[in-house]
């Protein structure tokens, strides 16, 4: 790699982390461009070189964060005996999302009220919503074929686990106060996968830690 390149990559990673620090900050609406360059210490004509909007911008920070998730999601899963223990294990990885839900899940609803309004940018936000429902179907097939999981339709069992996940979510951030999300997140797959589970896999079924 040599130093423009270098340079180039420094300067992308740059306005990231200030559009990240930024959006957390003062909200997608109010982060204006101007403000992301001021905090990343570049001109407009650099940020418009390397993004066509603060939308696009603001997808690559949702990419990179899902990305993070996904890896989490793989290695919980890697390494479970069955299906239904490697979802547990998933949901377990995955709690701190809950946790963090106050101070990122805001800034995602407000930019998809905006992104609602602009369908390229809309089907940009959705696919991560899709994505996942095609890869926990894809994760039911496997335990109904490992005979773990009863014979159900597996992609309305991974729609109804894919909206769990959205509206406790979205609960944490009406109400962050009201409950530990994170517990009745776990406690939430726990049940749907004690419908989901045959009755050789339940009776090794994992146990709920105390709250």
């Amino acid at each position: 790699m040599n130093l423009r390149q270098s340079r180039a990559e420094e300067t992308h990673t740059s306005l990231l982390e200030a559009a990240a620090e930024c959006f957390a900050q003062h909200g997608y609406d109010a982060a204006s461009v101007a403000e992301i360059c001021r905090c990343a210490g570049v001109s407009k004509g650099a940020f418009y070189h390397h993004f066509s909007s603060k939308q696009a911008l603001f997808l690559e920070l949702l990419d990179a964060w899902l990305a993070k998730l996904d890896t989490q999601l793989d290695a919980a899963r890697l390494g479970a005996p069955t299906i239904p223990e490697g979802i547990r294990r998933m949901v377990e990885t995955a709690r701190p999302v809950f946790e963090m839900s106050d101070a990122y899940f805001p800034i995602f609803l407000e930019f998809l009220t905006r992104a609602s309004r602009e369908p390229a940018v809309w089907r940009a936000t959705i696919e991560p919503y899709r994505r996942y429902s095609a890869f926990f179907t894809r994760l039911i097939e496997a335990g109904i074929e490992e005979g773990s999981l009863r014979r159900v339709d597996a992609e309305m069992a991974a729609q109804v686990l894919v909206s769990l996940a959205v509206g406790l979510l979205l609960q944490g951030l009406l109400d962050p106060e009201g409950t530990e999300w994170g517990q009745v997140a776990l406690e939430g797959v726990q049940m749907l996968l004690e419908g989901l589970e045959t009755e050789g896999e339940q009776s090794t079924s994992w146990s709920l830690p105390n709250r």
